[in-house]
């Protein structure tokens, strides 16, 4: 029970930072970037590649991180704000957004290849014993800087101007440009911030895996649900959604099978989207509250 916990920590961990990619971008200009899993690939393919060439490979991990970064920017500018300016209500972002996911994939298959590749590490796979579960020292780095990134993002959002500013610019736009507020440089910066969330991601679980151009295909897809889990009003909710999302994972594929985790994504998915539509962490919690207020004591009912 206990390695099936931490395990699922450590993979919730990258869920966890992937969906907060895709609640900073969504918290900002309530869009979703569908491209943010291949955001993390383009840092692992980078960092790899700078690896190879005999370069440190921590350079290669902080030249992966401000890649993806840079890829964060670059679709907002060319897949987002020319859609949100004909119309901002409507959903023409999402096949933007999953165009430029596949451009990215193709150009980093014609770059690199389409063959998976080993990815360097740093840690030499040490593995601590905590208990009687056994982590690499990889896996207990990722729950470390996952709970750290997402424990900064929440104080930088509410201590700060640069936060403060951003949630003016979620909560109303308008008003928010009206007041002198560049909203298109916050919105950049908020996709930036997304990236560099994806970035460190890769870079994470690139010496777990593999680097391939077609990695960001499963990781988008389980930071999507941990952002449906979590829901969408605060970002660091994903990240909750993401470990909860990593621990039930591990345990489908304990319980169930090995391959249990490529497809139970999709029933969470499913289950939240009918009981919780607003996510597990939302404000108003309808769906939920809705179901509470039908369960009544007695005494209350006859009150």
């Amino acid at each position: 029970m206990l390695q099936v916990l931490l395990s699922g920590l450590a993979i919730g961990a990258i869920y966890g930072l992937v969906g907060m990619g895709f609640a900073i971008g969504f918290y900002v200009t309530r869009v979703i970037n569908f491209a943010e899993g291949q955001l993390l690939m383009v840092a692992v393919m980078v960092a790899a590649a700078i690896a190879r060439a005999g370069v440190s490979p921590v350079i290669g991990i902080v030249g992966g991180i401000a890649a993806a970064s840079l890829a964060g920017i670059v679709t907002y500018l060319v897949a987002i704000r020319p859609v949100l300016i004909f119309n901002r209500f409507s959903f023409a972002w999402l096949v933007s957004t999953l165009g430029v996911g596949l451009i990215l994939e193709n150009l980093a298959a014609i770059i690199w290849g389409s063959t998976s590749t080993s990815f360097p590490t740093l840690l030499n796979g040490t593995s601590v014993h905590i208990g009687n579960a056994t982590l690499s020292l990889q896996e207990l780095v990722t729950i470390g800087v996952a709970i750290a990134m997402a424990t900064a993002f929440e104080l930088v959002r509410k201590r700060t101007l640069l936060g403060k500013v951003g949630m003016a610019v979620a909560l109303d736009p308008e008003m928010a440009s009206a007041v002198g507020v560049n909203t298109t440089a916050v919105a950049v910066a908020a996709f930036a911030l997304a990236g560099l969330f994806a970035g460190v991601a890769g870079v994470l679980i690139g010496p777990i895996t593999y680097s391939n151009p077609y990695l960001g295909e499963t990781y988008g897809i389980a930071g999507f649900v941990a952002l449906m889990i979590g829901g969408t009003e605060r970002p660091v909710a994903a990240m909750v959604g993401g470990l909860i999302l990593g621990i039930l994972g591990q345990a489908a594929n304990t319980v169930i099978n090995t391959q249990a985790s490529d497809w139970f994504p999709f029933v969470v998915v499913v289950v939240i989207l009918l009981l919780l539509p607003e996510g597990l962490f939302s404000i108003r919690g309808t769906a939920l509250r809705g179901l509470l207020r039908g369960v009544r004591r007695p005494s209350e009912s006859a009150s």
